[in-house]
């Protein structure tokens, strides 16, 4: 049985970074995917491809790995772009800006 621990990424339609705090444990399933014909949904009969744990840390994620013997792979998260422009949209029209603001 293998496992996948990652960090989430945050939500592209959200600015917010709620969920992304915690690592996943999350089992990859040996078999394929079945469709079914008459409904098109996908299915697998692998029960532990839908199970998600979340931990706090990634450490926490790998002892919990080694304890129950699954082969974890660790893909670490992507860091955010340095250069991202402090402030919001209410900025554009503050009073003190000091550079013109036009369309």
């Amino acid at each position: 049985m293998s496992a996948r621990i990652y960090r989430p990424a945050r939500n592209a339609m959200q600015s917010g970074t709620a969920k992304t705090r915690d690592w996943v444990l999350e089992h990859v399933s040996d078999t394929a995917r079945d469709i079914d014909p008459l409904m098109g949904w996908t299915s697998n009969e692998d029960t532990q491809a839908q199970v998600r744990l979340r931990f706090p840390t990634k450490e926490a994620a790998l002892a919990y790995a080694k304890d129950k013997g699954i082969d974890a792979v660790v893909v670490e998260p992507h860091s955010r772009k340095a250069n991202v422009r402090p402030g919001g949209y209410g900025d554009n029209f503050a009073t003190n800006r000091r550079q013109v603001w036009t369309h």
